[in-house]
């Protein structure tokens, strides 16, 4: 079998390229200094990013029984808005009403397990306002105390 011209060139170039790369890695580690090192970066007390270690002696000790993890303390509480309102639409066989706000225009739903159980059509009752799935509901509904 005969070799053509082009396969001993290409094996020619081959080998070359074997003894670049050979010597390429002789020279990096001749060269006493690997890779690695030139990729190590340090990060000071204040976040820079250095080529050099920081000074040990001058760290600051902390103990970690000094460390306190907690939730910060709610400096006001919030003011919940007691609502007054009528209640003008109840369905006890479906278990759910509206009712009125007395201040607006506003209709809220409510479900009856957020009412008194002897809530009816016609009555003034207090509530409180929560996000539902459909818009704002009414919840914790009570009679008001003069009634």
């Amino acid at each position: 079998m005969a070799i053509s011209f082009n396969k001993r060139e290409n094996e020619k170039k081959k080998q070359q390229k074997k003894l670049e790369k050979q010597k390429r890695k002789e020279v990096r580690k001749g060269s006493g200094k690997s890779s690695f090192d030139d990729m190590i970066a340090y990060v000071d007390e204040n976040g820079i990013i250095t080529s050099t270690p920081s000074d040990m002696q001058q760290k600051e000790e902390i103990e970690q029984d000094e460390i306190l993890i907690s939730v910060p303390k709610r400096e006001k509480e919030e003011s919940v808005i007691i609502h007054r309102g009528l209640v003008e639409h109840f369905s006890s066989s479906k278990g759910y009403g509206f009712i009125k706000d007395l201040a607006g225009m506003d209709k809220y739903f409510f479900h009856i397990s957020n009412a008194p159980r002897d809530i009816a059509e016609g009555r003034t009752v207090t509530f409180d306002l929560e996000k539902g799935t459909r818009g704002m509901n009414a919840v914790n509904i009570t009679y008001p105390e003069e009634d």
